[in-house]
């Protein structure tokens, strides 16, 4: 039986422990495409801190149940009842008891790619946050920890490669059949949602890793045949994550074996099974010629982000799905500190603070904003967002930048050994840092309940005769859905003052003490701050390294931005000032069009950039950023209200163009300097360069002078590596209508068999920022490639389209956004969490102009009116019209 769509919210002020316990989980599972047998024994116990007397509550969905035992002996009908949700008994005796449950089910048929299914040929599980319930009846929380032992069976010629959690303890045949099985046992105590199973024909790769007390554990790599060439980075990246994370954080694995597992068919990027992950292949298989350098380093960061989830997420769990964060956030902080290391660290931090103000900051000033730890939900599901991973990760940084290094060790530390074992909320993980340090963090937990990003207004002046710095910051914060008022926030805020020499001045506040680490503690709405003995004019540099996730004003002039992208010894803030003077020019350019109006001249940001083009000491990977004009959707950010999406594509093409052409001469030289010599090699000085290049090639064809054209038409055809080909193809296809088709038709053929690459294909199409690419999109929908049951398809090609291109996506006469629910609604009964995240797209609507919020507004009633919505779809709709 289905459940259907609940309109009652789950509220965290209502959790209540669970009323009985599961200390065992003994499954046994026979595979068959269309009929799985699951026959579960439950060895559970009433919770001593639960309600006495409780019937035993069990969670289900979709679920074909064939017999049900307690204690041996078979329940009467009137024992127990069945819901679409749920199995319950209704007197059970209060003492441990041995349950036991036999359902069936239809992978193949299980388009939800949710609990237990069968795609390409391969058995495959995902159970967060509530897929268990689809395999087996269970109490499907996360509070639960029980110990799991998991006999998998299954025709040996469909399913050679039979793996579950934990270390195999025994296999063998099934005498008389031409069946095998293999018997998995996992010691730690899980929740149900970190259970998996995988069964089928798949290759290996292996290897071996030593851990710091000398233990050795056996590394698997599991792929579809003839792919196991492309998987070689993944375990080096793995045995690099787990090498990071004993050094950095103490935290050494704890299996015999480490196995992950690559499919094509998966709604999420990865999941942390305990000892099995499964991945989205995409993030697994690469190679020269079908990766780009992005997609090497999302390889690293995914396996060692799914990795570091063994200590953060698998032996400290969540207590409950509002505390998501406390392993999501958490361990996104610990894949970026890794990445950085492994990389450059000002080029990862500028690169995750972009990614953190286009997803989360248009996340919290839309109608989807929720706080980091929400008070409510109504599908679980739908609070896997950038606000939750990526602001959890910040808030997790302001903890480090307030404590110290050595603070933040100490506390995670505690952490560590006080909560291993157990499911853990957030006051939790606080009390860690608050015991080890001595620090009051009372204040600063309001980041996980208060929604929405504060914004800082900061003014300085300086006072020559008392060779004096007055600094004036004042923080908002703007009402967010459910919370109209807001209390301050305590903001850790790294400044500089920067003498006219370009040096850091002493910061020395007029008290005679000195800010740690150059950090300001904002706690009220409002601060002032002298600083002594400043004998010049200085230019404060603020919010250094990003250290609070803000909206920053400040009574910077263009000139003072333009001296600290030259002179700031911080990167991320010689960076942000580029960006600011950009965003200035921008929005002034943005109205300009709008109105008729002549364009302004960009004179001083070119002179910005052509500063950090000319300086043979920095990094080139830093100097791509530096010359990467705001995306159109950043634009629309900053505009804030009655946006026109033609508007800001004219103005943007604009400057792209006034820099291409200003920059020429640079900009080719570049292009030439920096061709990465010998083989292609994905690390980061190497990768740091063809970031430059192909940044100056998008410049240089944006001027039209052709020859910009001329070099991609070079570069595709001589590269050797698929960051080289497929910036070439783009510039192409987008500056180069004319020579489009072909090329587009040549990267095909090429790659044809290769279904990753075919994504970036269907993805290039789909941003086309012309009238003719919505008819082109709804032509592709047909294309014998194309397939509405992998996700990875529908992602590259409609996700693109509705988050990629902004201008036809937003079309004024509101055909992209029929496009999209018509998409959505034909999606929903097949794949609701598809479905729903594509939805997603609409969650900047209401800052359109009012005649595109018109149209969006109605594409959204238009769904909310269907009947027979997913629960996901249906909370989507229902708070982006609230």
């Amino acid at each position: 039986m289905m459940r259907d769509a609940d309109p009652s919210p789950v509220r965290l002020a209502d959790y209540r422990p669970p009323d009985w316990l599961v200390d065992t989980v003994d499954l046994d599972i026979s595979l068959h495409p269309t009929a799985t047998v699951i026959r579960a024994r439950l060895g559970m116990r009433p919770n001593p801190v639960g309600r006495e007397g409780s019937p035993i509550v069990l969670d289900g969905d979709e679920l074909v149940l064939k017999s049900l035992t307690l204690d041996g002996e078979r329940l009467a009908g009137n024992a127990y009842s069945v819901t679409p949700s749920s199995l319950t008994l209704l007197a059970p005796p209060q003492r441990p008891l041995v349950l036991e449950i036999e359902t069936r089910l239809d992978p193949s048929a299980n388009t939800k790619l949710m609990g237990l299914y069968r795609s390409s040929g391969t058995y495959c599980t995902q159970c967060e946050a509530e897929g268990f319930r689809r395999i087996t009846y269970f109490p499907d929380r996360p509070d639960v920890l029980a110990v799991y032992t998991t006999r998998i069976e299954a025709e040996r010629a469909e399913a050679p490669v039979l793996l579950g959690n934990g270390n195999k303890v025994e296999e063998g045949e099934v005498p008389g059949t031409d069946r095998h099985f293999a018997v998995w046992h996992d010691p730690w105590p899980k929740p149900c949602y970190l259970f998996a199973l995988v069964g089928g024909r798949l290759d290996r790769i292996s290897d071996r890793f030593v851990t710091a007390t000398g233990r050795e554990v056996e590394l698997g790599i599991y792929v579809e045949p003839g792919k196991t060439a492309r998987a070689g980075y993944a375990m080096d990246a793995l045995k690099r994550s787990m090498r990071w994370d004993e050094e950095v954080f103490g935290c050494e694995y704890d299996l015999d074996v480490f196995n992950i597992v690559a499919v094509a068919d998966f709604n999420m990027g990865a999941m942390e099974n305990k000892g099995l992950n499964v991945f989205n292949d995409k993030y697994v298989l690469a190679t020269p010629e079908t990766a780009t350098d992005n997609d090497y380093a999302s390889i690293e960061g995914i396996i060692a982000h799914e990795y570091f989830h063994n200590w953060t997420g698998n032996r400290i769990t969540c207590r409950d799905w509002f505390q998501l964060c406390l392993k999501e956030g958490l361990t996104v902080f610990r894949d970026q500190e890794f990445s950085s290391d492994q990389r450059s660290r000002p080029v990862k931090r500028i690169i995750d603070v972009r990614l953190l103000k286009a997803y989360q900051f248009s996340e919290d000033a839309g109608p989807l904003a929720h706080p980091v730890r929400p008070s409510t939900y109504r599908e679980i599901n739908n609070f896997y967002t950038a606000t939750v991973y990526e602001k959890g990760a910040e808030v997790v940084r302001m903890l480090k930048t307030l404590l110290g290094p050595e603070g933040f060790r100490n506390g995670m530390d505690l952490y560590f050994e006080r909560h291993d074992g157990q499911a853990a909320t957030i006051e939790d993980f606080l009390a860690c840092f608050a015991d080890a340090t001595g620090t009051d963090l009372a204040h600063f937990a309001l980041w996980y309940a208060q929604s929405g990003t504060p914004q800082l207004t900061v003014t300085g002046e300086w006072n020559p005769a008392e060779n004096s710095y007055r600094l004036d910051v004042e923080q908002t914060l703007p009402p967010t859905p459910g919370q109209p008022d807001k209390q301050p926030m305590l903001i850790p805020l790294a400044i500089g003052l920067v003498s006219p020499s370009g040096e850091d001045l002493p910061l020395t506040l007029a008290d005679g003490t000195s800010p740690a680490g150059g950090v300001l503690t904002i706690d009220s709405a409002r601060h002032s701050f002298v600083f002594r003995d400043v004998p010049e004019r200085p230019v404060p540099s603020l919010n250094r390294g990003f250290s609070a996730p803000v909206r920053l004003a400040s009574n910077l002039s263009t000139e003072d931005l333009v001296f600290l992208a030259r002179h700031d010894r911080d990167p991320f803030n010689r960076f942000e000032a580029v960006q600011t003077i950009a965003f200035a020019y921008l929005i002034e350019a943005t109205q300009a069009v709008s109105s008729g109006r002549n364009l302004p001249g960009p004179e001083a940001l070119i002179a910005a950039m052509a500063a950090s083009l000319a300086d043979p000491a920095l990094d080139p990977a830093f100097v791509g950023q530096v010359l990467t004009v705001p995306s159109e959707g950043d634009i629309a950010r900053e505009i804030g209200r009655d946006v026109d999406p033609d508007a800001v594509y004219a103005a943007r093409r604009n400057l792209r163009r006034a820099i291409g052409t200003a920059l020429a001469d640079p900009l080719a030289g570049a292009f030439e300097r920096f061709a990465a010599p010998g083989p292609y090699s994905p690390d980061a000085a190497s990768a740091g360069r063809r970031t430059l290049r192909n940044t100056c090639l998008g410049l240089l064809a944006e001027a039209g002078t052709g020859d910009g054209i001329a070099r991609a038409l070079g570069l595709y055809r001589a590269a050797d590596n698929m960051t080289d080909r497929l910036q070439a193809l783009m510039t192409l296809v987008h500056y180069a209508p004319e020579q489009r088709d072909e090329a587009l038709g040549d990267f095909y053929e090429r790659f044809r068999d290769d279904p990753l690459v075919i994504d970036k294909w269907f993805g290039i199409q789909a941003q086309i920022a012309e009238p003719a690419t919505l008819d082109r999109v709804r032509e592709l929908t047909g294309h014998p490639a194309f397939s509405m049951r992998n996700p990875n398809r529908v992602r590259a090609l409609i996700g693109s389209f509705a988050t990629g291109n902004p201008t036809q996506f937003n079309r004024a006469d509101g055909a992209g956004f029929n496009f999209l629910t018509d998409t959505v609604l034909d999606l929903d009964s097949a794949n609701p969490q598809l479905a729903a995240r594509l939805l997603g797209a609409f969650k900047s609507w209401r800052v359109l102009e009012a005649g595109r919020r018109i149209q969006a507004e109605a594409a959204l009633r238009r769904v909310a009116r269907t009947s027979g919505l997913s629960p996901d779809v249906t909370d989507i709709v229902t708070r982006s019209l609230a």
